[in-house]
Protein backbone atom coordinates (compact mmCIF):
# COMPACT_ATOMS: atom_id res chain seq x y z
CA UNK A 1 0.00 0.00 0.00
CA UNK A 2 1.46 3.50 -1.13
CA UNK A 3 1.84 6.38 1.36
CA UNK A 4 -1.25 7.76 2.85
CA UNK A 5 -2.29 11.36 0.81
CA UNK A 6 -3.65 13.69 3.94
CA UNK A 7 -6.10 16.33 4.01
CA UNK A 8 -5.40 17.74 0.36
CA UNK A 9 -7.86 19.10 -1.87
CA UNK A 10 -8.12 18.70 -5.57
CA UNK A 11 -9.62 21.22 -7.75
CA UNK A 12 -10.55 21.15 -11.68
CA UNK A 13 -7.77 18.50 -12.44
CA UNK A 14 -8.24 16.34 -15.35
CA UNK A 15 -7.82 12.42 -14.22
CA UNK A 16 -9.11 10.98 -17.25
CA UNK A 17 -8.35 7.72 -17.59
CA UNK A 18 -6.28 7.84 -14.80
CA UNK A 19 -4.59 4.51 -13.05
CA UNK A 20 -4.63 4.80 -9.37
CA UNK A 21 -3.84 1.65 -8.44
CA UNK A 22 -3.27 1.36 -5.01
CA UNK A 23 -3.24 4.80 -3.69
CA UNK A 24 -4.32 5.94 -0.32
CA UNK A 25 -6.42 9.23 0.16
CA UNK A 26 -7.55 10.10 4.05
CA UNK A 27 -9.92 13.00 4.83
CA UNK A 28 -8.94 14.23 0.83
CA UNK A 29 -11.36 16.80 -1.12
CA UNK A 30 -12.13 16.24 -4.78
CA UNK A 31 -14.74 19.39 -6.60
CA UNK A 32 -14.68 19.15 -10.36
CA UNK A 33 -12.22 16.09 -10.91
CA UNK A 34 -12.43 14.22 -14.00
CA UNK A 35 -12.04 10.21 -13.13
CA UNK A 36 -13.86 9.54 -16.42
CA UNK A 37 -12.37 5.76 -17.01
CA UNK A 38 -10.22 5.88 -14.23
CA UNK A 39 -9.44 2.40 -12.87
CA UNK A 40 -8.32 1.45 -9.52
CA UNK A 41 -6.77 -1.41 -7.97
CA UNK A 42 -6.88 -1.65 -4.40
CA UNK A 43 -7.06 2.10 -3.88
CA UNK A 44 -7.93 2.93 -0.71
CA UNK A 45 -10.36 6.30 -0.22
CA UNK A 46 -11.28 7.25 3.71
CA UNK A 47 -13.38 9.88 4.99
CA UNK A 48 -12.90 11.47 1.66
CA UNK A 49 -15.15 14.23 0.15
CA UNK A 50 -15.87 14.34 -3.71
CA UNK A 51 -18.04 17.12 -5.33
CA UNK A 52 -18.72 17.07 -8.90
CA UNK A 53 -16.15 14.41 -9.91
CA UNK A 54 -17.10 13.01 -12.88
CA UNK A 55 -16.81 8.83 -12.59
CA UNK A 56 -17.99 7.91 -15.40
CA UNK A 57 -17.19 4.92 -17.31
CA UNK A 58 -14.63 4.56 -14.33
CA UNK A 59 -13.51 0.59 -13.17
CA UNK A 60 -13.20 0.04 -9.49
CA UNK A 61 -11.47 -3.27 -8.29
CA UNK A 62 -11.18 -4.31 -4.62
CA UNK A 63 -10.76 -0.59 -3.60
CA UNK A 64 -12.13 1.01 -0.69
CA UNK A 65 -14.17 4.33 -0.33
CA UNK A 66 -15.64 4.25 3.21
CA UNK A 67 -16.81 6.93 4.74
CA UNK A 68 -17.28 8.82 1.73
CA UNK A 69 -18.90 11.57 0.60
CA UNK A 70 -20.56 11.51 -2.98
CA UNK A 71 -22.29 14.86 -4.25
CA UNK A 72 -23.33 15.75 -7.35
CA UNK A 73 -21.32 13.25 -8.74
CA UNK A 74 -21.73 11.14 -12.31
CA UNK A 75 -21.60 7.46 -12.05
CA UNK A 76 -22.42 6.89 -15.48
CA UNK A 77 -21.25 3.41 -16.61
CA UNK A 78 -19.26 3.05 -13.76
CA UNK A 79 -18.55 -0.37 -11.93
CA UNK A 80 -17.59 -1.79 -8.67
CA UNK A 81 -16.01 -4.76 -7.95
CA UNK A 82 -15.41 -6.73 -4.78
CA UNK A 83 -15.36 -2.64 -3.40
CA UNK A 84 -16.13 -1.47 0.28
CA UNK A 85 -18.45 1.51 0.14
CA UNK A 86 -19.24 1.01 4.26
CA UNK A 87 -20.66 4.20 5.53
CA UNK A 88 -20.58 5.65 2.84
CA UNK A 89 -23.37 8.55 1.22
CA UNK A 90 -24.80 9.44 -2.17
CA UNK A 91 -26.49 13.04 -2.76
CA UNK A 92 -27.80 14.16 -5.80
CA UNK A 93 -25.66 11.73 -8.05
CA UNK A 94 -26.84 10.29 -11.58
CA UNK A 95 -25.89 6.33 -10.72
CA UNK A 96 -27.28 5.05 -14.18
CA UNK A 97 -26.47 2.78 -15.50
CA UNK A 98 -24.40 1.86 -12.75
CA UNK A 99 -22.58 -2.13 -11.78
CA UNK A 100 -21.90 -3.52 -8.84
CA UNK A 101 -20.50 -6.91 -8.07
CA UNK A 102 -19.32 -8.21 -4.68
CA UNK A 103 -17.87 -5.90 -2.20
CA UNK A 104 -19.65 -4.51 1.24
CA UNK A 105 -21.66 -1.87 1.11
CA UNK A 106 -23.00 -1.74 4.30
CA UNK A 107 -24.54 1.24 6.01
CA UNK A 108 -24.19 3.64 2.56
CA UNK A 109 -26.88 6.42 2.18
CA UNK A 110 -29.03 6.56 -0.83
CA UNK A 111 -32.17 7.85 -0.07
CA UNK A 112 -34.41 8.99 -2.40
CA UNK A 113 -31.31 7.93 -5.17
CA UNK A 114 -32.66 7.00 -8.77
CA UNK A 115 -31.42 3.34 -9.24
CA UNK A 116 -33.29 2.50 -12.41
CA UNK A 117 -32.45 -0.25 -14.41
CA UNK A 118 -28.79 -0.72 -12.05
CA UNK A 119 -27.15 -4.26 -11.55
CA UNK A 120 -26.06 -5.15 -7.84
CA UNK A 121 -24.97 -9.03 -7.53
CA UNK A 122 -23.93 -10.67 -4.27
CA UNK A 123 -23.33 -7.16 -2.25
CA UNK A 124 -23.60 -6.66 1.08
CA UNK A 125 -25.77 -4.08 2.14
CA UNK A 126 -26.62 -4.23 5.87
CA UNK A 127 -28.34 -1.23 7.52
CA UNK A 128 -28.30 0.24 4.02
CA UNK A 129 -30.27 3.64 3.57
CA UNK A 130 -32.55 2.97 0.24
CA UNK A 131 -35.70 5.08 2.06
CA UNK A 132 -37.32 6.43 -1.48
CA UNK A 133 -34.77 4.90 -3.51
CA UNK A 134 -36.35 4.11 -7.52
CA UNK A 135 -35.39 0.75 -8.45
CA UNK A 136 -37.82 0.05 -11.06
CA UNK A 137 -36.40 -3.04 -13.67
CA UNK A 138 -33.12 -3.29 -11.22
CA UNK A 139 -31.26 -6.31 -10.63
CA UNK A 140 -30.70 -6.63 -6.89
CA UNK A 141 -29.58 -11.26 -6.85
CA UNK A 142 -27.93 -12.32 -3.98
CA UNK A 143 -27.56 -8.84 -1.87
CA UNK A 144 -28.03 -8.81 2.06
CA UNK A 145 -30.19 -6.33 2.66
CA UNK A 146 -30.95 -7.23 6.40
CA UNK A 147 -31.35 -4.00 8.52
CA UNK A 148 -31.98 -1.91 5.41
CA UNK A 149 -34.15 0.77 5.09
CA UNK A 150 -36.57 0.15 2.06
CA UNK A 151 -39.75 2.32 3.03
CA UNK A 152 -41.20 4.20 0.32
CA UNK A 153 -38.66 2.71 -2.58
CA UNK A 154 -40.19 1.52 -5.76
CA UNK A 155 -39.27 -1.76 -6.84
CA UNK A 156 -41.62 -2.47 -9.42
CA UNK A 157 -40.35 -5.28 -11.96
CA UNK A 158 -36.78 -5.43 -10.08
CA UNK A 159 -35.39 -9.18 -9.89
CA UNK A 160 -34.91 -9.43 -6.36
CA UNK A 161 -33.96 -13.56 -5.95
CA UNK A 162 -31.55 -14.46 -3.35
CA UNK A 163 -32.00 -11.23 -1.53
CA UNK A 164 -32.86 -10.71 1.98
CA UNK A 165 -35.84 -9.03 2.12
CA UNK A 166 -36.26 -9.73 6.01
CA UNK A 167 -36.24 -6.32 6.45
CA UNK A 168 -38.88 -5.31 3.67
CA UNK A 169 -42.43 -4.45 4.53
CA UNK A 170 -44.34 -4.97 1.23
CA UNK A 171 -47.19 -2.89 2.36
CA UNK A 172 -45.07 0.17 2.14
CA UNK A 173 -43.28 -0.47 -1.52
CA UNK A 174 -43.59 -0.02 -5.37
CA UNK A 175 -43.78 -3.95 -5.88
CA UNK A 176 -45.59 -4.48 -8.67
CA UNK A 177 -43.74 -7.48 -11.30
CA UNK A 178 -40.73 -7.99 -9.01
CA UNK A 179 -39.36 -10.95 -9.07
CA UNK A 180 -38.73 -13.32 -5.97
CA UNK A 181 -37.83 -16.86 -5.38
CA UNK A 182 -40.26 -19.29 -3.53
CA UNK A 183 -38.27 -18.67 -0.16
CA UNK A 184 -38.58 -15.04 -0.75
CA UNK A 185 -42.26 -15.66 -1.04
CA UNK A 186 -42.55 -17.00 2.55
CA UNK A 187 -40.62 -14.37 4.15
CA UNK A 188 -43.08 -11.88 2.57
CA UNK A 189 -46.06 -13.31 3.30
CA UNK A 190 -44.81 -14.28 6.49
CA UNK A 191 -44.18 -9.98 6.81
CA UNK A 192 -47.75 -9.59 5.69
CA UNK A 193 -49.13 -12.13 8.68
CA UNK A 194 -49.59 -14.94 7.21
CA UNK A 195 -48.80 -18.23 8.97
CA UNK A 196 -47.17 -21.10 6.75
CA UNK A 197 -48.35 -24.46 7.37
Amino acid sequence: MAEPTEDVTYRHEDWYAEELGDRHFVRCSFFHVDLTEAVSQGAVFTECVFGNVAFNASRHTDSAFTRCTFKRCNLFEAEFTGCKLVGSSFDQCDLRPLRISGGDWSFVALPGADLRGVSVTDVRMREADLTGANLTGATVTGVDLSGAQLHASRLSGADLRGSDLTSLDPTTVERAGAIVDAEQTIVLAQALGFQIR
